[in-house]
Formats: C-alpha cells, sequence, structure tokens
C-alpha cells in the first residue's frame, strides 16, 4: 500500500506542476495584421479612359489596399506639368468599370493637388497612367502622365508613372500587373514614412509584345534623342542588352527610368 500511495503522491505532484505550467505559460502573439496602404491614381488620358480602368481593377484585389481615383475629367494629354491656379472644381465620376472615382476640371498634375488639399487624401504612393502611348525620352517634359506622379513626388509622396505602348493590341493588365508587382516590393516602405522627400519619379514604358508580355524589365537610362523612335518593335532581338528606355522598349522590354522632378 504505501508504494502505491508514494505513486499516487508522485502523480498528483506532476500534475500539480503542469497545471501551473500551463497557467504561467505565455500566449501567443498573436499575427500582426499589414497595415493598409492608400494608393492614389491618376492619369492624364481621362478618368474613363481604359488603361486607368486597368489599372485600378488590378489594384483594388490587393490585400490590405485602399484604391482612391482622382484623375481629368477629360483627356488632357501632352500637357505636362501644368497646374490651374485658385481652387479646383471637381466631381464624383466612375471608371469604366463603375469605381469610384472624382473627376477634375483641370490638368493631371491638378488631380494631386485636388486630391491633397480638396479631398484630404492622404496616400502612400502616387500611381499615374496606364498611358496609351510611351513617355520616354526627351517626350517625358510634354507627358502628363509623367507630370502628374511628379507633382505627388513634390509633395513628398513615392510615385510611379506607367506608359503603355499603342502600337497594336493594347496589352494594358501586363502593365497593371507590373504596378502590382511593383507595390509588393515596394509595400513595407511605402508604410512607413518617408525620411526624405523624393527626387525622382519612376516610370515604366512597356511594349505590346506578340507574345503576350514584355520579355523582362529592364532598368535603363533615358535616351537623349528620339533617333530611334521609328525602329520596329523586335520582342526577340538578339545582340547587346539595350542601355537606354527607347531601345529597350523596341526590343521588347518593360523599361525602367528614374525621371527627375525637373527638366
Amino acid at each position: 500500500m504505501r508504494r502505491v500511495r508514494s505513486a499516487s503522491l508522485a502523480t498528483l505532484v506532476a500534475t500539480a506542476l503542469t497545471v501551473v505550467s500551463l497557467t504561467n505559460a505565455t500566449p501567443a502573439v498573436a499575427a500582426k495584421k499589414p497595415p493598409t496602404i492608400t494608393v492614389l491614381v491618376t492619369n492624364d488620358d481621362g478618368v474613363g479612359a481604359p488603361g486607368i480602368d486597368a489599372l485600378v481593377e488590378a489594384l483594388r484585389k490587393v490585400k490590405n489596399t485602399k484604391v482612391v481615383v482622382v484623375a481629368p475629367a477629360t483627356n488632357q494629354t501632352a500637357t505636362g506639368g501644368s497646374t490651374t491656379p485658385g481652387p479646383l472644381t471637381t466631381q464624383p465620376a466612375t471608371t469604366a468599370s463603375g469605381y469610384d472615382a472624382t473627376a477634375v476640371q483641370g490638368y493631371p498634375a491638378d488631380t494631386v493637388t485636388a486630391a491633397l488639399d480638396q479631398l484630404g487624401v492622404k496616400p502612400n504612393v502616387v500611381m499615374s497612367g496606364i498611358n496609351a502611348g510611351p513617355n520616354y525620352s526627351v517626350v517625358v517634359p510634354t507627358s502628363g502622365t509623367i507630370g502628374a506622379a511628379r507633382m505627388g513626388a513634390r509633395r513628398g509622396i513615392p510615385a510611379v508613372a506607367f506608359s503603355q505602348d499603342n502600337r497594336g493590341a493594347m496589352q494594358f493588365p501586363v502593365t497593371a500587373q507590373l504596378a502590382v508587382d511593383w507595390l509588393k516590393k515596394h509595400r513595407a516602405q511605402l508604410s512607413k514614412k518617408p525620411k526624405v522627400a523624393p527626387t525622382t519619379i519612376t516610370s515604366y514604358n512597356v511594349p505590346n509584345c506578340p507574345s503576350g508580355k514584355p520579355r523582362g524589365v529592364l532598368r535603363v537610362a533615358p535616351a537623349p534623342d528620339l533617333a530611334n523612335y521609328l525602329v520596329p518593335l523586335d520582342c526577340t532581338a538578339t545582340g547587346p542588352r539595350p542601355t537606354t528606355d527607347v531601345d529597350a522598349y523596341n526590343q521588347g522590354y518593360a523599361a525602367v527610368t528614374q525621371v527627375p522632378l525637373d527638366d
């Protein structure tokens, strides 16, 4: 009997220690939800254009992402960084797919001003596009797509511009996916307040390759001129890797450049 009692006592002690251990255990830390990123989307082709529609439809599917659309009421192609003095006229609108937007009676750069100063939008990033037609080399100063992105960067907000080849069937969804990829890659950085104001914007120029997508993404320098502008698109070109945006674009690459805020 003594042995039985000893075994029982030992069992009781072990059980008690287990209970104490479980009681004092540190609770599991719940997984922290990623912060929501606010993307201000604009363009220069107008709020109803197919390019901005493709961009918005892609971005709105990204988790923990708030998409705010503020774009020109009408086509403002080739208006560069022009701005309108005084208060801007805005009105409710929708994209081609019916996503809620705000239309601005003004230039592309005005849309950023209206969003920040009149509508109270506080974006983590400005995405401008997708433009129908390239905005590279010496075309940059006249591009409203670039002008809107530059305005965002001048206001201290990281900004990206997206432009699509207008030769052949437009492949807007391909460029929209590149925008999603860029956002995912930079998400952690964007969720924090920038320590230094941006000094450049990122600009994508994406060709329409017969395969349905570009052959890759290349970071290149802006071409000094449009000498090769009319070279036919060749998405299977061989030879040295291109080093300028025009050549990369003509050889089937999505050309990515860093564009300064001033010409």
